[in-house]
């Protein structure tokens, strides 16, 4: 890993990481590097942050360079879930109720998304 920065468990028994060189890491239970973000979406991150993964299995980013969180599905492309009304998204979260927490370090609070 290069500039190892947030990191969250898959439901597979994995783990996703973000990296401060602008991708974004999926590993299998036993450590090995599945894929990159990247290379399988063909979508380029400014400065990936915050990740969590829903219960649906999808990942989700935080970049806090572009300020946009986008989901990136097992299967299909990437959707832009927040494009607007973020300053600098770091950490992100999601509850079983279908929420998205969003940390906003430049604006100092989290915002909440249904």
């Amino acid at each position: 890993l290069q500039g190892p920065r947030y990191i969250s468990p898959v439901p597979s028994g994995g783990f996703v990481v973000s990296e401060e060189c602008g991708d974004v890491k999926v590993f299998t239970s036993s450590r090995k590097l599945l894929c990159s973000l990247s290379s399988k979406y063909g979508h380029q991150f400014g400065n990936p942050a915050g990740v969590c993964v829903d219960t649906e299995g999808s990942i989700l980013v935080a970049d806090e360079q572009r300020r946009t969180v986008h989901l990136f599905p097992e299967h299909g492309a990437p959707v832009c879930l927040v494009s607007r009304g973020l300053q600098r998204p770091a950490g992100v979260a999601c509850s079983s109720f279908g929420h998205l927490f969003v940390a906003d370090a430049g604006d100092n609070c989290v915002k909440v998304y249904k």
